[in-house]
């Protein structure tokens, strides 16, 4: 059987590449995908931190890829070899009560709903009839910066985008923006897509607030916590905002969000929880609405964020602030780590 180069998950603070068995289709709906360009997420560091009970030597946690068609299984009707796609973190079917919401981060006929392993030469993405999302035309046809941009449709722009749906940002809005990662500073062009008035992006570096302004933000909050609070209410009026964005997941953020909204403010949370307090008490006397979960990748890509990435109304892939090959992958981890990269990408080739 071939092999082929896959990341593994040594132990905190070091992964590396190794040969491992080429996917083969298991299931009558897995697509075979070779890829293209994949990249580390800021999830993907919690269990590199040793902030995660991950077994050592196990799967890489990465799930952000664009890639090839090689093979399809049986069930299989709407891509074919040779597609050139989006894989979406998410496995989405399309015709289940979530999927038929706008929530396919949620559906409803899947276990597996998750991507994993995809810092990879081939993948084996599970449930790919609805999913995927094909890209016209090949890899050739696109520019390295365009071929960034399509890449943050697997994650991080659906993500940012789905925390300014959730928080059901309107025209004329003002919206602060948690985190200054690659979901946050996507959260600020969707924020800006759906019309923000007044963008509040919290960051402290300098190279992440430059792309901020770039991406649409009108303030930098650079103070954190209650200071932060009161830097954006004195900015606001002491109104507060009409919704936040919350990118991070810590309780620190979490709180934070709390305090930053008007009266009946909307937080759009999509930073992943890693830690389990959260004080409700504040949320029920300020009616303040929560809401968020995982992306619904395949929903946002189909119907708003492939063509705004084509059109040129949006260049996300400039997250991507430095690119590595596979095999310095490590590199790659240490790089987003000591936050000398905003995010980084991986070409396997």
């Amino acid at each position: 059987m071939l092999n082929l180069k896959s990341t593994i998950f040594v132990k905190p603070g070091k992964v590396e590449v190794k040969d491992i068995d080429m996917p083969t289709i298991q299931k009558d709906d897995d697509v075979i995908i070779k890829i293209v360009r994949t990249c580390v997420c800021g999830s993907d560091l919690w269990a590199y931190r040793g902030l995660d009970d991950v077994p050592e030597n196990s799967e890489n946690s990465g799930h952000e890829a664009i890639g090839i068609v090689t093979e399809v299984g049986s069930a299989i009707t709407t891509v074919q070899t040779g597609d050139f796609v989006i894989a979406p973190f998410t496995h989405g079917c399309g015709h289940c009560a979530a999927c038929l919401a706008g929530f396919d981060g949620d559906c409803q006929n899947h276990t597996d709903n998750f991507s994993n392993g995809v810092q990879a030469e081939y993948i084996r993405f599970q449930h790919g009839e609805w999913a995927l999302v094909k890209i016209p035309g090949n890899p050739d046809d696109y520019s390295e910066e365009m071929l960034k941009s399509l890449l943050t449709l697997a994650d991080v722009m659906a993500t940012g985008y789905h925390a300014a749906r959730v928080a059901n940002v309107q025209k004329g809005d003002s919206v602060a923006v948690i985190g200054d990662g690659a979901v946050g500073l996507c959260g600020v062009i969707a924020a800006k897509m759906r019309g923000a008035k007044r963008i509040f992006a919290m960051s402290r570096h300098e190279d992440r607030q430059k792309l901020a302004l770039e991406f649409g933000a009108t303030d930098i909050i650079a103070e954190r916590g209650d200071d932060a609070v009161a830097k954006v209410k004195e900015l606001t009026n002491n109104a507060g905002v009409d919704a936040v964005l919350e990118c991070v997941g810590s309780e620190q953020s979490n709180e934070e969000a709390m305090k930053l909204g008007r009266p009946g403010a909307i937080i759009g949370r999509v930073g992943l929880p890693h830690e389990p307090k959260m004080d409700m008490a504040q949320s029920f006397y300020t009616n303040t609405i929560i809401a968020g979960g995982p992306a619904s990748v395949t929903t946002y890509d189909k119907q708003v964020l492939l063509k705004a990435v084509l059109d040129g109304d949006i260049h996300p892939g400039k997250v991507f602030t430095k690119s590595y090959s596979l095999d310095d992958i490590d590199s790659a981890y240490q790089a987003m780590t000591n936050r000398e990269v905003i995010k980084s990408m991986i070409i396997p080739a």
